[in-house]
């Protein structure tokens, strides 16, 4: 599919009418912004953009904006049969319920979606492009991957003409806030996580970016646009940041890195590799340098090289402006496949099994001041083959921390390795492991 310019003409005096689920901080952004930049909208767009249906849970709530112009559905799925919406916006969020049924049925009706939902792209986007195609409507998703950058759009549209073997990124603000605040601070977990609460920057309940599924999410979707494969959300190897200590912060910037958590996904020997961590990057690497709640991604093609965005991941402007994006994009007509290729010509990719990933490794154990135990360490490296390239042990009492780095080893050895260690009485805590990204 790709822009028809008679069809932009035949529409340039109609409005795109858009019906909008959701009245959270995204719906209500969108709102906010067709209103306040109606001017540049009109500027860059053939048709006029109209909020014409609304659906939320409380009707009487007061939001701070007018919505009484708008025809009021009290069930989402009553938007698609609304005679005068073109487009759903699908702002309810979930990979279940009613953001998926709502999703279907406008599809089913033939009205273009846009969505913010990685959730449901993450488990259901390979099906819904499927029949989106199909159908001959937009899914259209700029604002479910970080934000307020545009990587969806400079991904399949700007660098379609490259081979791309890797992508990686900051892609939660909120873990990136937490780790920034914990190195600035020096303060632990916990803590930070309180304030970052407090703040707004964390949900009551921080799971889903803490433990890193939504992170896992927005990779997920990254790798299909960059690798045209079907979407493997079951293949993205997960953990998150709540066994970062400042004590590894710290050693970290001792040894000449930062620990954030990435998303790193890449076509390897062994399969698609898609693993979301919390890792050691060279304080020199770009994103090292990226703080606070900005994201990063960065992508790497065989002719154009690093290319690297930086910006808010989320928030309700950022957000609100990638989804405006998409309906501008739908105003002029311009409706490109939901990934890199039509959605029944995405490839399946094997995922890298388990314990392949190559690279070096940060431990840190927290040990008995004895005799013999750093010989016994050593031991249990040399068993394995894996080769230490820094020691680092100064403290003195009857618990001490060591920290090792390895040469580039595999995650195999180094579970064997770990299991190893843990059989040293001296070792009085499970070793913590990161793994160093030098992100070639």
């Amino acid at each position: 599919m790709a822009v028809n310019a008679r069809n932009v003409a035949r529409g340039a005096n109609r409005p795109l009418k858009i019906g909008i689920a959701g009245l959270g901080t995204v719906g209500l952004g969108v709102v906010k912004l067709l209103d306040e930049n109606a001017e540049i909208l009109r500027l860059h767009c053939p048709r006029a953009i109209e909020v014409v249906a609304v659906s939320a849970r409380d009707r009487k709530k007061d939001r701070g904006v007018d919505l009484k112009r708008f025809a009021w559905c009290d069930d989402p799925l009553s938007l698609p049969d609304h005679p005068d919406v073109d487009v759903v916006a699908e702002m309810i969020g979930g990979a279940e319920g009613p953001a998926k049924a709502l999703v279907e049925k406008a599809i089913a009706k033939g009205k273009h979606v846009v969505t913010a939902n990685k959730a449901l792209l993450a488990k259901h986007g390979t099906e819904l492009a499927i029949a989106a195609e199909k159908a001959g409507v937009a899914l259209a998703y700029e604002a479910a991957v970080a934000g307020g950058i545009p990587i969806i759009k400079a991904m399949r549209e700007g660098l379609a003409a490259n081979r791309i073997d890797q992508v990686y990124g900051i892609l939660n603000g909120t873990c990136n806030y937490i780790l920034t605040q914990m190195r600035e601070t020096g303060r632990e977990f916990a803590d930070v996580l309180a304030e970052a609460q407090q703040l707004g920057y964390a949900e009551a309940d921080p799971s889903f970016d803490v433990d890193g599924v939504d992170a896992a999410h927005k990779l997920s979707i990254l790798t299909s646009v960059a690798f045209g494969c079907q979407i493997d959300f079951a293949g993205v190897r997960i953990s998150g940041i709540r066994n970062v200590s400042a004590m590894d912060i710290a050693y970290a910037d001792e040894l000449g890195y930062r620990i954030k958590l990435l998303g790193i996904a890449r076509v390897t020997k062994h399969g698609v590799e898609q693993r979301v961590h919390a890792c050691m990057v060279p304080v020199a690497a770009v994103i090292a340098k990226v703080d606070g709640v900005f994201n990063a991604v960065v992508t790497s093609g065989n002719y154009v090289g690093q290319n690297v965005a930086i910006g808010r991941g989320a928030g309700q402007g950022p957000t609100a402006s990638a989804v405006v994006s998409d309906l501008m994009d739908i105003a002029r007509d311009r409706i490109l496949p939901a990934f890199s290729a039509p959605a029944d010509q995405l490839k399946k990719l094997p995922s890298a099994p388990p314990g392949s990933h190559a690279g070096a490794y940060y431990l840190r154990l927290m040990v008995a001041d004895r005799p013999g135990v750093i010989a016994d360490i050593a031991a249990a490296m040399r068993d394995e083959n894996v080769s230490l390239e820094a020691m680092i042990q100064r403290a003195r009492g009857d618990t001490v921390p060591v920290v090792l780095t390895t040469h580039e080893t595999t995650e195999a050895a180094i579970d064997r390795v770990v299991r190893r260690l843990g059989g040293i009485k001296s070792i009085l805590e499970p070793p913590h492991v990161l793994p160093i990204e030098l992100l070639s």
